[in-house]
């Protein structure tokens, strides 16, 4: 199931940031909700996982509950709880195919911008379910940002209006002074700034794949999401950009909550503190987290057989 890239702005898509669950019994219906804007309170809910007993120990940026995700009939990821530690990396893995980039999507509501795509469960940021009733889904997507898994910088807009473009679209009204710092801070803080400071008017699109990946980051960042997603955000890259993309990732920590998707075993026990294991038991069965825990005990010493046999490659 493909998910819309992204191309030129659009309202539909905000490269900004999202919450997500809804309490309903049944899957809910997709589509941007026209409710109050998303309002921050000071705390989250408390988790029902207790796969997730390392984290609980920790701050919580978000908390999914009984989450169960749907395309059309088909359940693609069931009952997934678990609480996502924050100001901290948490990686996601598992084979292809079982629900891992579709539970990234729904941490900022974009799983239901795809077709008949639905959601039960909750999601929960800052003590409130991004999927409840009011809750602005755009306004989710500005607090949980996105980076996906190739690097899609708006190809007619220059490397500065590329960091400027969700301010824009969020019609944040700032001083160009303003502005100007904003994209700086956002350069230097996706390690790009040195390299583009002089080409701020070039077009973004002619920046390498691994200043590309960069640029979307600090596009992402602009509008000071509180959790940043990332879907394979190396997996196009050679192995230098991809070792620069870890260590942006470990700065980035220090502002944001992470959750990256990755294929790359070696990347998740580098980049990560923590790591959740995704698995499908056959073709046509939902996905499922098996669990979640600090990533080294992950690969040295997981609780269940099936990440073991993940790891250590014997499938996936």
């Amino acid at each position: 199931m493909s998910v819309p890239s992204e191309s030129e702005p659009n309202m539909d898509q905000p490269e900004t940031t999202g919450l997500g669950a809804r309490p309903a019994e049944e899957p809910t219906t997709p589509g941007a909700s026209t409710g109050p804007r998303f309002e921050r309170s000071p705390a989250g809910g408390p988790s029902a996982a207790p796969a997730t007993a390392v984290a609980d120990e920790l701050p919580s940026a978000l908390d999914a509950k009984a989450l169960h995700l749907f395309y059309g009939d088909f359940l693609a990821v069931k009952d997934v709880n678990v609480k996502i530690a924050r100001n901290r990396v948490t990686a996601l893995i598992g084979s292809s195919g079982c629900g891992k980039s579709t539970f990234l999507r729904s941490l900022n509501r974009m799983h239901e911008l795809v077709a008949k795509a639905t959601v039960r469960g909750e999601v929960v940021v800052d003590g409130q379910n991004i999927y409840g009733p009011g809750i602005d889904p755009v306004e989710v997507r500005r607090q949980i940002g996105m980076v996906f898994q190739l690097p899609n910088p708006f190809p007619t807009m220059s490397i500065y209006d590329n960091v400027a473009a969700g301010l824009k679209l969020n019609s944040r009204k700032m001083k160009r002074a303003d502005m100007d710092e904003l994209v700086e801070r956002s350069l230097r803080g996706a390690h790009l700034w040195e390299e583009v400071k002089d080409r701020l008017n070039k077009p973004g699109a002619g920046l390498s794949g691994g200043q590309q990946q960069r640029l979307c980051i600090a596009r992402a960042t602009a509008v000071q999401p509180e959790i940043l997603l990332m879907d394979e955000p190396a997996s196009a890259l050679d192995p230098i950009a991809t070792l620069a993309i870890e260590d942006l990732i470990a700065e980035l920590k220090k502002n944001y909550t992470i959750v990256i998707v990755t294929h790359n075993m070696q990347q998740a026990a580098r980049a990560s503190d923590f790591t959740a294991f995704f698995n499908i038991d056959k073709s046509g069965d939902p996905g499922e987290l098996v669990e979640i825990d600090e990533t080294d005990k992950i690969f040295s010493n997981p609780s269940d057989k099936r990440t073991e046999d993940y790891v250590t490659g014997k499938f996936g």
